[in-house]
């Protein structure tokens, strides 16, 4: 591992100016991702600006009528125990709790689970070249397309990347609509999820709509719908733990007499971003959810799908999830 320079971080405006007088430094919360990366050399930060002892990145806070406002340097397990998380928003403490082992969720954090990197293989081999980390625009700089793509992008992607966006817990924000606080050097603004991923498109090393230095300190939760909404996550893996997902989905359904008034999916694993399945949601919204509707809907949710020679099965695969879990939520 190179040499680098470490400085602590007092409040956001610091953290911005610290990373403002280094471009290539990094900030540092947990570090389950970004250490890993140094260990590779796929990351060479000169400078870590730690910032994990930022007032109020630490605490989760009630808001208006009864959201959620959650510090981004909460840990995914304080996050998935917390009792307002595991009763209004059920399916995040679902994702996180499928996320990782409890040793790796005791560190990492909900900022940096968001900005965990989109990735595969050859992004992580220094040896391979890779348009996302290198910068490239050439689809022969992505060499997973003709390689090992097994478990890699059957939306979204592009002919210069075909990577997918490991989290858990962003599938689950997405599903729930949340918002981003994010501090920079104009100040701070929100972004919502979706809309904070974004697709590769001909920037792949592009993975958020951040701009250069900004900070994100808090994510926030909408209060819940209805009482009466029913919440699941689920995730289909190759192995019970350390694995990412195959395709996950985070799924919210309220029902009022056997009819759909709220409907949000949202999948993991088959996208550089979480994928808001917004084409199925408006299939099922406004009748009952049974297996013929819930088919037609997972189908037109995958009719973009675009899959390479060896990751067709996630179609197939997409389909059985998206059908089972809203027939299991419909009762």
């Amino acid at each position: 591992m190179r040499p680098f320079r470490f400085e602590r971080a007092t409040d956001a405006a610091h953290a911005v100016a610290l990373r403002s007088d280094d471009p290539e430094a990094r900030y540092l919360a947990g570090g389950t991702n970004l250490v890993d990366l140094m260990r590779l050399g796929v990351e060479t930060p000169g400078t870590l600006i730690d910032v994990n002892r930022i007032e109020g990145q630490n605490d989760i806070e009630e808001t208006d009528g009864g959201g959620l406002r959650i510090g981004a340097a909460v840990s995914n397990s304080e996050l998935a125990a917390d009792p307002r998380v595991r009763e209004r928003y059920e399916v995040l403490s679902q994702a996180l709790l499928n996320g990782a082992s409890g040793q790796l969720r005791n560190l990492a954090t909900v900022g940096g689970n968001l900005l965990q990197r989109t990735r595969c293989a050859y992004f992580q081999d220094v040896t391979k070249p890779c348009n996302k980390r290198e910068a490239g625009r050439d689809p022969a700089g992505c060499p997973a397309r003709e390689g090992d793509h097994h478990n890699l992008a059957i939306l979204g992607n592009s002919e210069l990347c075909v990577a997918t966006h490991s989290s858990d817990m962003a599938v689950a924000l997405a599903a729930l609509g949340a918002t981003v606080h994010v501090h920079g050097q104009a100040g701070a603004r929100t972004i919502p999820i979706p809309g904070f991923h974004r697709l590769p498109g001909d920037e792949p090393e592009r993975d958020t709509l951040l701009e250069p230095g900004e900070l994100i300190t808090a994510v926030e939760l909408a209060p819940p719908n209805a009482a009466t909404t029913r919440q699941r996550y689920r995730k289909v893996r190759e192995r019970r733990s350390f694995a990412f997902a195959l395709v996950s989905i985070a799924a919210i359904l309220q029902l009022e007499a056997g009819v759909a008034r709220d409907v949000r999916i949202a999948l993991g694993g088959v996208a550089h971003a979480p994928w808001r399945a917004a084409r199925a949601e408006d299939a099922l919204k406004g009748g009952p959810v049974d297996e013929d509707r819930a088919a037609r809907a997972a189908e037109a949710e995958l009719e973009e799908a675009r899959p390479l020679r060896d990751n067709g099965y996630k179609v197939e695969l997409a389909r059985n999830l998206i059908v089972s879990t809203m027939l299991e939520l419909a009762g």
